[in-house]
């Protein structure tokens, strides 16, 4: 048709032209608001009166009527979008518009009501409420429900805010209202992230409820997965099996096994985990072998401070042909901490770099009273 030929030139004569030939063509309308600004408000205007149900002309009707100082003329344009479209558009066009006059209990309930209509990205509806109020309990009262698209943003929001402890409860929530296969990979990252801040008790506390929710495959015993039997989950409350040239470990029913070629780094972790710990008196207790690996060559279990790195204890090098039980007895001061339990290679003075194989079949932690 020639209207469509005109319309995909999209010039203002074109358009102007488009429009000559079809009157009531409302889209036609709508673009030439975009390029004809002198000429917006009467083109819109017209767009409605073709078609009075298009909710976006009336949006942009309402922001140059805003523009232009009419701020009445603005609301009703706005509620009139809303009347006819429910989606989160209109009800989020509202929201800014009674923010930028200044109206803050209405932005509040616009803002609600936007939320309860999410699109696929709503940072923008946190964001503004955060130059609002920067208090994230208050945003959660206002604007989270349990809708999870709603809960996953906001937790996303948080940590990019570091707002760390405010993440706690709405991770906990998301463990409620969602699904492992929609948002397992999010909470295992959130794990992370306070581990990081060293975050003790939120951490270990939405850990624990992904096992109780049965979100992950998990032992109640420390360390987790202390014979290696799974493949462990991208998390630090799991093991964590280094890659370097010259190690190769692998997970399974023998336990944790690991091959050095002669070719590996002078220093090279193999596995770590994070375990959090009160304080007490404990034992890392672990079976082990090893293949053409002499004594004290460097490989060590470690407990390590998180927080400081220092190191809270070391064992002896490991290397025995035959299968041996071993124990490392260390001591957790005062307050929970998190510890990384940490197997490393780091080559001695005066040996040369190990080639053999080193085979972990059970690591299980004991406290003692």
């Amino acid at each position: 048709m020639r209207v469509d030929a005109l319309a995909r030139q999209d010039t203002v004569d074109s358009l102007q032209a488009a429009l000559r030939l079809a009157p009531d063509d409302s889209a036609v309308c709508m673009r030439l608001a975009q390029l004809d600004d002198s000429n917006a408000i009467p083109l819109l205007q017209r767009a409605l009166r073709a078609n009075a149900y298009n909710a976006q002309a009336n949006v942009e009707l309402g922001l140059r009527y805003e523009a232009a100082g009419e701020a009445e003329q603005a609301e009703q344009a706005l509620l009139r979008a809303y009347s006819v479209d429910h989606t989160y558009m209109t009800r989020w066009s509202l929201a800014n518009f009674y923010l930028r006059q200044g109206n803050i209990p209405a932005f509040w309930t616009w803002a609600h009501k936007a939320a309860e209509m999410p699109s696929d990205d709503i940072r923008g509806l946190f964001q503004i409420a955060w130059n609002v109020d920067p208090d994230p309990s208050r945003i959660a009262a206002e604007l989270v429900n349990d809708n999870p698209m709603v809960v996953r943003q906001y937790l996303a929001f948080l940590l990019e805010k570091n707002q760390n402890q405010a993440a706690i409860p709405i991770a906990l929530r998301l463990i409620r209202v969602s699904s492992p296969s929609a948002d397992r990979k999010l909470l295992l990252w959130t794990v992370d992230e306070l581990v990081s801040a060293d975050e003790v008790d939120g951490s270990s506390a939405i850990w624990n409820a992904m096992i109780q929710r049965k979100w992950v495959t998990a032992d109640s015993t420390l360390p987790n997965n202390g014979a290696f039997a799974r493949d462990p989950l991208p998390v630090s409350f799991d093991w964590k099996l280094s890659s370097f040239t010259g190690v190769h470990s692998w997970p399974g029913s023998r336990g944790l096994e690991t091959e050095f070629s002669g070719d590996e780094p002078e220093n090279c972790p193999i596995a770590e985990q994070t375990l959090v710990l009160k304080p007490g008196d404990y034992a890392l207790n672990y079976s082990y072998q090893t293949t053409d690996i002499a004594p004290e060559t460097g490989i060590t279990w470690q407990l390590l401070d998180v927080k400081t790195g220092a190191v809270i204890a070391q064992s002896d090098s490991l290397s025995s042909n035959a299968m041996r039980q071993a124990s490392l007895p260390f001591t957790i001061g005062s307050g929970t901490q998190l510890v990384k339990l940490h197997l490393n290679y780091k080559r001695a003075l005066g040996t040369t770099r190990i080639a053999g194989k080193l085979r972990i079949t059970s690591t299980h932690l004991e406290a003692h009273s």
